[in-house]
């Protein structure tokens, strides 16, 4: 069995989601597995991962305003505002969303549905240089 390994940089855009799938469909050409999992893993605590739908934003949309409705940034909130008002706000989210997804490969491609795409999610309000883990086991 084959493992390897690759550490992303990917620059957010401020609070949204940012579409990776490519970068880590090259991570996996690059590995030259061509059956295996995929293990994408963000190294943060204010920002998570997602596979959501990657045709239409409006869903993008929906799902940023159901979360923010969820956890609003209200700093009275909270104790822990030590960044701003979106600083704890940020960590509940990513607390009820993920910072780590697995997708099987086969033929050396991620087996991604039609309409998935891998998204990082900025919950925070500025930009920051996110940290993604993409690891690769197989053949």
């Amino acid at each position: 069995m084959t493992h390897y390994q690759q550490l992303l940089k990917i620059q957010t855009a401020g609070k949204s989601l940012c579409k990776i799938t490519s970068k880590v469909q090259a991570v996996v050409a690059e590995s030259s597995v061509k059956i295996g999992l995929c293990t994408v893993f963000l190294r943060h605590t204010s920002a998570s991962l997602v596979i959501q739908e990657n045709a239409d934003p409006d869903v993008l949309r929906d799902l940023e305003n159901f979360l923010a409705t969820l956890v609003p940034e209200d700093s009275r909130r909270y104790y822990h505002n030590d960044e701003g008002p979106d600083d704890m706000p940020a960590h509940i989210r990513t607390a009820l969303t993920q910072t780590s997804e697995q997708i099987p490969i086969s033929q050396g491609k991620l087996m991604l549905g039609t309409w998935q795409g891998i998204y990082i999610w900025e919950h925070r309000q500025r930009s920051h240089v996110r940290e993604v883990v993409v690891h690769i086991a197989g053949e």
